[in-house]
Order: C-alpha cells, then sequence, then structure tokens
C-alpha cells in the first residue's frame, strides 16, 4: 500500500515516514528542505529513511502544482499526508508570505491533485494555535475557533475550511489534525525545548516569555505518531442528517472530521523549564520577557472524540519525554557534560 507524505524530512515527517516504513507501507516521500531550520538536520533524518527500499523520496516544494500532479499521477497513492507548512507563529510577523505560499497555495494544490488523482483518505496537519484567543478549556473539537491571533494559526484554519469545501463538493474523505506543541529526538530547533536545552547547555540565557507565566499541553512525538496510524482506516463518512444545532461542528454533512492530538495535561512553563534542568543536569539563567504578540496564554486538549474513535489517548510523561530528547541532543550533537 502506497501513503504519500509531505514534509517528510520534517520532524513529524520524518517519524511517521519511519514509522509506516516499519509497519511495511511503501512511502513516497516529499520535501523541499527549506532553510527555515538547519538543512543538515533534514538531510540526517532523510538519510535514515532512504536506509528503505520502500522510501522514495522527491525534492520538491507543494507550491510547484506541475511538480505536485506529476507526483500524484506516477504513485496514485492510496492515502495523502500532508504535513508539509511553514511552521512557527512568531515567524508569521516576520515573514508573513511564507505562509500564504506553503500552507495556502501548496495546500489548495494538495486539494486539486487529490481531486484529480482520488485518493481513499487525506489526512493534514492543523494546529492547536487555531483556538486563538479561546477562553474555554480544554479545548474542544466543538468550539469555535474564528479568533485566531496569529497568521500562521489563520492559515491552519483556512486548511480546514478548504478541505471541508473539497470534501463536500468533491467527496474527498479528509480528516484535520490539531496538534498540540509536539517535542522529541529529532525535534524543530525553533521550539522552545530544543533552544532551551542548547542554550542552557552552552551556558547562554534563555528567555522565558510573559515572566513564565504560560502553560503548555506538550505532546511527545511518539504519541502523534500513533494517533495519525491509528486514524488512517478511520474514513470519515458523510452524515446527510448532519444539524449543527445537535452535532459536532467537527464532523459534517460531508465526508469531514477534526481530531485533537494532544497530550491532555498543560504544563506550566517555569515546571517545565526545571524538568529540562534536571534531565540536563544544569541550571538555566533566565531572562524573563514579556508576552510575545501571536502567543497564546494556554493550550489545553480535549481529547474525548480521539478516545472513542480509536480508543487512544497520548499519555507520555514530560519527563519521560524531555530525557529522551535531551539524550538524543546530547547524542546527535556528540556532547558530553
Amino acid at each position: 500500500m502506497k501513503i504519500l507524505i509531505t514534509g517528510t524530512a520534517g520532524f513529524i515527517g520524518f517519524h511517521l515516514s519511519e514509522h509506516l516504513l516499519e509497519k511495511g507501507y511503501n512511502v513516497i516521500g516529499i520535501d523541499n528542505i527549506n532553510d527555515y531550520y538547519d538543512t543538515k538536520l533534514k538531510e540526517d533524518r532523510l538519510a535514515i529513511l532512504e536506509q528503505n527500499n520502500n522510501f522514495i523520496f522527491h525534492k520538491v516544494d507543494i507550491k510547484d502544482k506541475t511538480e505536485v500532479d506529476k507526483i500524484f499521477e506516477m504513485y496514485r497513492s492510496e492515502y495523502v499526508i500532508n504535513l508539509a507548512a511553514q511552521a512557527g507563529v512568531r515567524y508569521s510577523i516576520k515573514n508573513p508570505y511564507a505562509y500564504v505560499d506553503s500552507n495556502l497555495i501548496g495546500f489548495m494544490n494538495i486539494l486539486e491533485a487529490c481531486r484529480n488523482y482520488p485518493v481513499k483518505h487525506l489526512l493534514y496537519a492543523s494546529s492547536s494555535s487555531v483556538y486563538g484567543g479561546n477562553k474555554i478549556a480544554p479545548f474542544s473539537t466543538n468550539h469555535n475557533v474564528d479568533h485566531p491571533v496569529s497568521l500562521y494559526a489563520a492559515t491552519k484554519k483556512s486548511n480546514e475550511l478548504m478541505a471541508h469545501t473539497y470534501s463536500h463538493l468533491y467527496g474527498i474523505p479528509t480528516t484535520g489534525l490539531r496538534f498540540f506543541t509536539v517535542y522529541g529526538p529529532w525535534g524543530r530547533p525553533d521550539m522552545a525545548y530544543f533552544s532551551f536545552t542548547k542554550n542552557i547547555i552552552e551556558g547562554n540565557p534563555i528567555k522565558v516569555f510573559n515572566h513564565g507565566n504560560m502553560e503548555r499541553d506538550f505532546t511527545y512525538i511518539d504519541d502523534i505518531v500513533e494517533g495519525i496510524y491509528k486514524l488512517l482506516n478511520v474514513i470519515p463518512k458523510p452524515n446527510p442528517d448532519w444539524d449543527e444545532t445537535k452535532d459536532s461542528i467537527s464532523s459534517s454533512f460531508a465526508p469531514y472530521k477534526i481530531y485533537n492530538i494532544g497530550n491532555n495535561q498543560p504544563v506550566k512553563l517555569e515546571t517545565f523549564i526545571s524538568i529540562l534542568e534536571e534531565k540536563i543536569g544544569k541550571k538555566a539563567e533566565k531572562i524573563y520577557m514579556d508576552m510575545q504578540p501571536g502567543d497564546v496564554l494556554r493550550t489545553y486538549a480535549d481529547v474525548s472524540d480521539l478516545e472513542k474513535e480509536i480508543g487512544f489517548r497520548p499519555s507520555t510523561s514530560i519527563e519521560e519525554g524531555l530525557e529522551k530528547f535531551v539524550n538524543w541532543y546530547k547524542e546527535y550533537y556528540n556532547i558530553n557534560l
């Protein structure tokens, strides 16, 4: 069985590809290997995947419609998992057009390709950031998400709307996955846990935004991968009797569904830093700063839909997850403390 994964040199794409290859799937990977962060990390991830004969890689940008269509036509994959995106909340303030190119135009090309070369199921990455200014917690897929506080969040909400339209018009089964602060080995250097680890080890101060008064629903990468894997064959079906006054807004009269994948256990930033210090074996020098534009105070996932559908909920503790990350970091960067 063939699965096409975009963003396969990225953090989640790499781990998911590795998992699916272990399960015996044929994986066709797409990535543009951009320089948003260290390309060596992306190339090293790819080198691991390319050791498997069932992995095929194409260096392609999903905003290139011609190249995307060629790959869809060539492989006729049964499943497509779109993880390619311009990530990062703060970067969306500096470089907004990167988000339009990848997250809007790129996703449009994926949807059109799924329309012209039919697939059994399209799964795509959304984000906890779509909850924006929401105050009610935990965040439920039945909550309204019309108040984003960053362009990144707005593009992810747009992906959900675009997917619903294509599910309705062309019968493409689509599943949107709202990921909550994913972390772990081979992670993204722009994420706080990664940069904190680097700076603590190197003896540099870390910037603690909103004076540490933030909470995040940190979700370990293996839990994210397991959630995606278990949802592969949970193909949304249309509900012709769907009624917005009674039924969940995460489902529809179209073959469309949205899930949260989060740890369902927010951790205070100060607690997170303390655990990281313990795992590294070194104290951090902290610079306390104000809240940054586009940030939110708390993320907290309601995963009841996920539990109901696949009997699974993320469960890796922050202590266990950070220990695994720190061990990987020291090995990858050849650090002895």
